[in-house]
């Protein structure tokens, strides 16, 4: 997809169409000029995680009622989903100022070498946490199954048959809405 510059007007698209995208090059060139404000449409603790220096994390459930800059604005999430819907909802609210999205996500700015800032005391990534829990159940039951008694075999069966409705479903995944609900896990307020 091409660049395009934020110095043109917003697209007022319909939420069928892809919104206008910047790189995460152009991107760096306009906060340093500071053309640009970036709002990171992600959950607070992904944003913990490591973000654009300088963003505001605007969550794409809040972002209809948030009260946003008077500026040019580019949406920034994982992976460009969530930012695209955020440039759709900002749209058909017809913010007055240039909006676009970061194309490729945290992760485009990162592979392009540029920083991210990471919170103090920020917990590990959700799907990280995931994968540990998932992973230590698994050998847990494999344990208990060899020590205790064979019926703990299904524990790993239960974890497993988790995972895998995880990916054939629309990503839906118990452990991790489970996880993020853990103490550490959420935002202070």
């Amino acid at each position: 997809m091409a660049n395009r510059s934020l110095n043109r007007p917003a697209l007022h698209s319909t939420s069928t169409t892809r919104p206008e995208c910047i790189s995460a090059q152009d991107l760096a060139e306009q906060l340093e000029s500071k053309r640009v404000t970036v709002i990171d449409v992600r959950e607070p603790m992904e944003y913990a995680s490591g973000h654009i220096a300088g963003s505001l994390n605007v969550p794409l459930a809040r972002l209809h009622q948030a009260d946003l800059p008077q500026c040019p604005l580019v949406l920034v999430c994982q992976s460009g989903n969530r930012s695209a819907k955020g440039v759709q909802t900002l749209l058909r609210q017809s913010h007055p100022h240039p909006i676009t999205d970061l194309e490729g996500g945290i992760p485009s700015w990162q592979q392009a070498g540029l920083p991210v800032h990471k919170l103090k005391n920020a917990p590990l990534p959700l799907m990280r946490q995931v994968q540990i829990a998932a992973g230590s159940l698994v050998l847990l039951g494999l344990i208990l199954s060899h020590v205790a008694g064979p019926a703990w075999i299904l524990l790993s069966w239960f974890v497993g048959a988790g995972l895998v409705f995880a990916g054939v479903s629309s990503g839906f995944c118990g452990m991790a809405q489970l996880l993020a609900l853990m103490p550490w896990n959420r935002e202070n307020r």
